[in-house]
């Protein structure tokens, strides 16, 4: 069964409007993924992982009235928010409540796949890679965004009370039975598959505190240290000093933001 409460940082309005500028950081990178993988008008694809379908909406303007884009996720309220856009912006989508483990779809069904963020945050992650190519026509291509390397997250100054909370973040995803840094087996797994990987780029992001760019970090701090704090890996005072350091941070004229490290894999079945 779909479960809400999985989600690290909520479903609430805080958290679409966190996923929508996230969604602006990214989009290019997701327009370019989409293109290399040659994504069209007449394509069936699933947007795995969809959350409230900012990518799906995308996609579905891509392929048009003769195509469809299948929006699958395990949150209720997002697939309602998804629905809404459907009917607002007569879309083709097929907005999809389902888990992963349980999504069944046609074999040889679909021309494409995106995910970005889902791989990172599920337990079995090559398993349901391998699931997910049944549902791919021969030569249906995935195009997965994960995160490489989280650990390259820091700032520049760094400040002793945002790194040990960011230091938490990394600590309680580590704690889970997930992988944060799921994209480092992306190539083993598609060989292990019999899938070919077409191309692949690391895809840094450098914040400065003037940049669209750092409201992405920004908000996810916003959002995800008070849950820290109320799951055990900060104190109060933690809590505090970490966003006083912030703070400070954004006054400086030479402060960088090293953002999380992320890959794109480009496979074909």
């Amino acid at each position: 069964m779909p479960d809400n409460k999985a989600y690290i940082l909520g479903t609430d309005q805080e958290e679409l409007d966190r996923l929508r500028i996230q969604h602006d950081v990214w989009r290019s990178e997701a327009i370019r993924g989409w293109d290399l993988a040659e994504f069209k008008s007449g394509d069936f694809i699933l947007d795995l992982g969809s959350g409230p379908g900012y990518c799906t909406e995308e996609l579905a303007n891509i392929v048009g009235r003769s195509g469809k884009v299948i929006g699958v996720d395990r949150s209720a309220s997002f697939i309602a928010h998804l629905e809404q856009t459907k009917e607002k912006k007569d879309l083709s989508i097929q907005a999809l409540l389902s888990t992963f483990d349980d999504l069944q779809l046609e074999t040889d069904s679909l021309d494409g796949i995106y995910c970005r963020w889902a791989l990172a945050w599920i337990p079995n992650p090559k398993e349901i890679l391998n699931k997910l190519r049944g549902f791919l026509k021969p030569g249906g291509r995935m195009v997965i965004h994960e995160y490489y390397y989280w650990t390259s997250h820091r700032t520049e100054p760094e400040r002793p009370g945002l790194k040990k909370a960011i230091d938490a973040a990394l600590q309680s995803f580590n704690d889970t039975d997930s992988e944060i840094d799921v994209g480092k087996h992306l190539h083993q797994w598609f060989y292990d598959m019999n899938m070919s990987v077409n191309s692949h780029r690391l895809m840094p992001k450098l914040a400065i505190p003037s940049s669209s760019i750092w409201k992405w970090p920004k908000t996810f701090y916003e959002s995800y240290f008070p849950r820290l704090m109320e799951m055990g890996y900060l104190s109060d005072k933690d809590m505090e000093h970490a966003f006083s350091d912030l703070e400070d941070l954004e006054q400086l004229n030479y402060t960088t933001l090293w953002c999380p490290l992320m890959i794109e894999v480009i496979a074909t079945r």
